[in-house]
């Protein structure tokens, strides 16, 4: 008697999901076309805004506000010289809140160390928030997205988190400027920190659209420049992304880095999500236990041979999980030069 297991007698009794098709097909990716073609601002933005701009808080708003726009990598040097000279100054002044929440949470966010005490001056002997800070609008709004960037065990922060938002919560929006209204609904709605950062974009600028200082005007005109070319980076990368559901997966990808030099990493992860969907969708639906078990051997095993007892569409599953993990170490090896990247790959495969 044949030893080896018929699964294919047992194809009709599988479940399904009841998938409906994906709306993102061929034709869709293949319209995609950006013919976008920029002119560089990002000289006369350096000179006019950097060099020109000595007032501290004016230096955090404008690096703020580069950050929200998702023009950071364009001012990577600039920055860092900023926030190294504002690391090494003394900016904290005890009455303005606003200064200090906004001083901490662009520290914080860039990987300076900036203790929690800085607060220390806006909270009474109880560790609570004094009273006479919860009319300050737009110090409360920087300290709840400053308090967003709290790590584990700072009271101080924990307890500028609650009361921030309590009085925010409790201003009556509509006898504030509009701006500031729309930030005040938009902060409590989500904090910024937990947002993905380039599908925040189209808002801030929106935001700053109604700001007719000069400065902005032009950070504008770069930014809006920046957003298509940006655009027109990613519907290329998404173009060169061939699985079933290349829209999702490469909507996180793009979430995780959208700067256009990152081609090679939005479409290796996007590879990798869609690997995942499939799989989690072969455990939980599609796979019997024995084909489950086999399978998972086959992986703790990174051995090919061990899904011959399988049904051909699940051998052809691990075959592609197997040659697109052989495929990022070839690819990590052709630009680095490392060529031990295929067991940590194969590891990370098993976790």
């Amino acid at each position: 008697m044949d030893s080896k297991i018929n699964f294919q007698a047992n194809e009709r009794q599988r479940r399904s999901a009841n998938y409906k098709p994906n709306i993102w097909n061929d034709g869709f990716l293949e319209s995609l076309n950006n013919k976008y073609i920029s002119e560089n601002l990002i000289e006369d933005v350096k000179n006019m805004m950097f060099v020109e701009t000595e007032d501290l808080i004016a230096q955090l708003e404008l690096i703020d506000s580069i950050g929200k726009l998702g023009l950071t990598n364009h001012f990577e040097k600039e920055i860092k010289e900023a926030l190294d000279t504002v690391e090494n100054s003394n900016p904290y002044i005890t009455e303005n809140l606003y200064a200090t929440a906004l001083h901490f949470k662009i520290l914080r966010q860039h990987g300076y160390k900036v203790s929690q005490d800085v607060f220390g001056g806006f909270m009474d002997e109880k560790v609570a928030l004094k009273e006479s800070n919860l009319w300050d609008v737009k110090g409360m709004l920087e300290l709840l997205e400053a308090s967003n960037l709290a790590f584990e065990g700072e009271r101080i922060l924990d307890e500028a988190k609650a009361s921030s938002t309590v009085a925010l919560r409790g201003f009556e929006v509509w006898n504030l400027d509009n701006n500031l209204a729309r930030q005040v609904v938009h902060s409590l709605e989500l904090s910024s920190h937990r947002r993905v950062g380039w599908f925040n974009v189209k808002w801030h600028i929106h935001t700053y659209e109604k700001d007719n200082h000069a400065n902005t005007i032009l950070l504008l005109e770069l930014v809006k420049l920046n957003f298509n070319m940006v655009q027109a980076a990613l519907q290329k990368d998404l173009r060169e992304v061939s699985t079933d559901r290349p829209v999702e997966c490469f909507m996180l990808a793009v979430g995780l880095n959208f700067h256009p030099g990152y081609t090679s990493f939005r479409n290796l992860f996007s590879k990798v999500i869609n690997l995942i969907l499939i799989i989690d969708d072969v455990y939980d639906i599609y796979g019997s236990l024995e084909e489950l078990k086999i399978f998972t051997n086959a992986v703790d095993r990174w051995d090919v041979g061990v899904t011959e007892q399988l049904s051909e569409c699940m051998k052809t599953c691990f075959q592609v999980l197997y040659n697109t993990t052989c495929e990022f170490a070839h690819e990590i090896e052709e630009e680095s030069g490392w060529n031990l990247a295929l067991p940590h790959l194969s590891k990370a495969v098993l976790a």
